[in-house]
């Protein structure tokens, strides 16, 4: 006979099934208020209970879960899937995927913005022989 474990907090949860990177983030998040339920803030320290729905906003979205399973430890994302279900409306969706394209990841698209050093003896060049 198998026992489960009965008890599992919020914070580490979100961890296993990956949607924050490190536990601390995910306590961190719900200390600030990024996780709710049904619409009020929830503590890191919270039992999590199957069925409940969150709604948690991380960096890259806001989502929309209903957890399907307690899932105590971290693994492999093919497999943490399986504990939660994604009840994100597509619109929140499609914001994150166009939000995704626009993030600044701090270099400059090629042939954009500075001139080149080419560029530059080019324009030196041409603004010398007048």
């Amino acid at each position: 006979m198998v026992v489960a474990k009965e008890k599992l907090r919020l914070d580490k949860y979100l961890w296993s099934i990956r949607l924050f990177k490190t536990r601390s983030q995910a306590s961190e998040a719900c200390e600030k208020g990024k996780v709710k339920m049904n619409g009020t803030s929830v503590k890191a320290a919270k039992t999590v209970n199957v069925g409940e729905e969150y709604e948690v906003k991380t960096e890259a979205r806001k989502w929309v879960i209903k957890v399907a399973d307690l899932l105590h430890t971290r693994v492999q994302y093919s497999e943490a899937i399986k504990y939660y279900i994604d009840l994100t409306p597509a619109e929140e969706i499609e914001k994150s995927t166009f939000q995704s394209e626009s993030f600044h990841t701090g270099k400059r698209l090629s042939k954009v913005g500075r001139p080149t050093k080419k560029q530059r003896r080019n324009m030196e060049g041409f603004m010398d022989e007048e």
